[in-house]
């Protein structure tokens, strides 16, 4: 929690100089972070009606992409930006700044039928680099496990790769898709199916496995018992100018009406007031 909290006193310490087209600000980036930043913006547009909010949802890498050149005045991010999108960013003059704006866990969702109740993150990783290939070789069905994975732009797919996976290789018969929506909705309609999505993203079509005798949960990922937790970002080009419409917004989190929005779609406040 203390490396969260130094990312958020970063962001509020930073300079006072970016800012959106007046009256209009364009979102884009992490599919994850996109129940948030729809939510955020549905709200502002009610108590703001001169403001128009666009939110696209693209994957973290293009949302770092997007503030990059310009396309977007929030960069939406299920992850930090990495080394090289600083680097182009600074070379493109663009100064980016992080707003942590709520908490995360990547939870493992099997078909409700499925009488798997948990798995370890050693049976995780070896389920996605192919060393288990049945269910039966985790006391399930004999039946040959169905892989699904978010595609490799996504900032949960790095997340995964780098937590669990600890940079191995997904085996080569796994599916991609782009989208943590589309993930719960390919483990639903297959029994045989595993895959992983944003803690916002578990409902009653999927099961969440605990995972080392951990469930995915508001309180585990607070406390940093689940294993896989993890914080959401909003990024912008330099630190709003205060009071602006982009300065507003992209505080929501730190607000009771927005960490109230935060966890009716289902993350973690960073913070309660």
């Amino acid at each position: 929690m203390k490396i969260l909290y130094g990312f958020l006193i970063v962001s509020l310490m930073a300079g006072f100089l970016g800012a959106a087209e007046a009256g209009k600000i364009t979102v884009d980036g992490s599919t994850t972070v996109g129940p948030i930043a729809k939510a955020f913006a549905e709200f502002y547009m009610k108590q703001h009606p001169g403001v128009n909010i666009t939110v696209s949802e693209s994957g973290s890498g293009n949302g770092a992409k997007s503030l990059i050149n310009g396309s977007c005045q929030v960069a939406t991010m299920s992850r930090i930006m990495k080394q090289n999108e600083y680097e182009a960013a600074v070379h493109s003059e663009v100064l980016p700044i992080s707003f942590v704006v709520a908490l995360d866990g990547i939870a493992m969702i099997v078909h409700p039928g499925n009488p798997i109740r948990e798995l370890t993150m050693e049976q995780i990783k070896n389920v996605y680099i192919g060393k288990i290939k049945n269910w039966n070789q985790l006391g399930g069905p004999n039946v040959p496990i169905v892989i699904i994975s978010r595609d490799t732009n996504s900032g949960t797919y790095e997340t995964f790769e780098t937590r669990v996976l600890k940079g191995e290789k997904i085996v080569k018969n796994c599916e991609y898709v782009g989208s943590s929506g589309a993930i719960r909705q390919r483990v639903q309609s297959t029994p045989a199916a595993i895959g992983y999505v944003g803690i916002g993203f578990i409902d009653s079509t999927v099961k969440a496995l605990p995972v080392n005798n951990v469930p995915p949960s508001p309180e585990t990922v607070k406390d940093g018992s689940y294993p896989i937790g993890r914080p959401l970002y909003m990024y912008t080009n330099d630190y709003p100018k205060m009071g602006s419409d982009l300065y507003l917004f992209v505080n929501l989190f730190l607000t009771k009406k927005g960490q109230e929005i935060i966890e009716e779609t289902g993350f973690i406040p960073v913070t309660n007031y």
